[in-house]
């Protein structure tokens, strides 16, 4: 029996790398002498550092940069074993939980410190970068970050222009030929779940702009000065950035990343999957085991790990089971993608408190039962 663990964490109780561990122990109980591969994953949020690392090797790092909001942050991100390729979150440098709810104002946030997350990644020896751009705190369209890599931002009087939501509108000309020089040898890949574009409706400032403090009395301010910044910066790369999908991602971060940097946008669990090369650990294993915290039918429509999981098993005809805290509407249509089934960690009515209290404990229960399910169809099957 050969068993292959590649969950997403549940948020706020167990990490994917904590799920794995569990998975190792039961199964060694259920199946002694089993062989098992574990490969912890995320979608690109909080946690993509560790479960990469953990599923790769490698080391993690530490970079001192600027705050969302101009403050020291420690930003954490990861090196791996290849010592070519980093792996970071943009929350950890720009995030918004490092901005107090009653602080928050997107004409004042920067990505500067992704920026310089990313430099110092360059100047370590990458050359090949995973970057996970949800939880922004930032509505910049990017200035910080590319400010921070050696772009130039200046005003009517050609002085510099700080670099925050704020003052986009106030941007004549963006110079970009003091970009470092190994960006051009450094292939970006950014996990982006986000479709939409850098203006409008369905745009960066009035989509997210909410959570980040874009309340009505700015929100028109901010759109303007975007649209303004994204006029002057398409005019001096030569093409348009801000009508491809997933230019609004992270305030904008994604219209700088994919159309000024040239980084691809691509969906989280693939990028995460394929970083991890998901694939050829497939070979010869019987049964994969994912899960997430609840699965549901937006599981299923925008691709969430459990799904991502299962239509590559699928490609080999290797049954999943997805272990999950909830079970929401929609959740079936896993089992259209590949022969499936789904268990849930809550043994009884219990309130989200005590579920979450009680993860370790309840996920251990959950992953015994089906195993030991499946013992009885091995020996059925004899």
């Amino acid at each position: 029996m050969k068993l292959l663990f590649a969950s997403d964490s549940f948020k706020g109780s167990l990490s994917a790398i904590e799920i794995c561990d569990i998975l190792e122990t039961v199964s060694a109980r259920i199946f002694p002498g089993c062989e098992t591969i574990s490969v912890p994953v995320a979608d690109g949020g909080e946690g993509t550092v560790d479960a990469l690392l953990r599923a790769m090797g490698g080391k993690r790092m530490c970079t001192r940069v600027t705050g969302p909001m101009f403050e020291p942050v420690d930003a954490a991100w990861g090196m791996l074993e290849d010592g070519r390729t980093a792996v970071m979150e943009m929350a950890q440098a720009s995030g918004l939980p490092y901005v107090p709810e009653a602080a928050r104002d997107p004409r004042k946030a920067t990505s500067l410190g992704t920026g310089e997350m990313i430099r110092d990644a360059i100047r370590k020896g990458a050359r090949r970068m995973l970057i996970g751009i949800g939880g922004s705190a930032t509505n910049d369209g990017g200035i910080g970050m590319l400010t921070a890599l050696g772009a130039r931002f200046t005003d009517a009087d050609g002085k510099p222009v700080s670099p925050v939501g704020g003052t986009l509108g106030l941007i004549r000309n963006a110079d970009f030929s003091g970009l470092m020089p190994e960006l051009r040898e450094t292939e970006i890949t950014v996990i982006c779940d986000v479709t939409n574009p850098l203006l409008g409706e369905n745009g960066a400032t009035f989509i997210y702009g909410p959570q980040k403090g874009a309340v009505p009395a700015i929100r028109d301010e901010l759109e303007a000065g975007m649209a303004s910044y994204a006029k002057v910066v398409s005019e001096a790369v030569g093409h348009d950035i801000a009508s491809f999908p997933g230019a609004g991602a992270a305030g904008g971060l994604g219209a700088a990343l994919a159309g000024v940097l040239g980084a691809t946008l691509k969906s989280g669990i693939d990028a995460v999957l394929e970083t991890v090369h998901f694939d050829e650990k497939l070979n010869g294993v019987d049964l994969a085991i994912t899960g997430e915290g609840r699965i549901d039918g937006q599981s299923v429509r925008f691709g969430k790990v459990p799904v991502g999981v299962a239509k590559r098993c699928a490609l080999k005809g290797i049954p999943v089971a997805a272990i999950v805290g909830g079970i929401g509407d929609g959740a079936e249509g896993l089992f259209d993608l590949c022969e499936s089934t789904i268990q849930t960690t809550v043994s009884g009515p219990m309130s989200l408190e005590a579920a979450m209290t009680n993860a370790r404990e309840l996920y251990t229960a959950a992953a015994e039962r089906l195993l030991r399910a499946i013992r009885i169809g091995t020996l059925i099957a004899r």
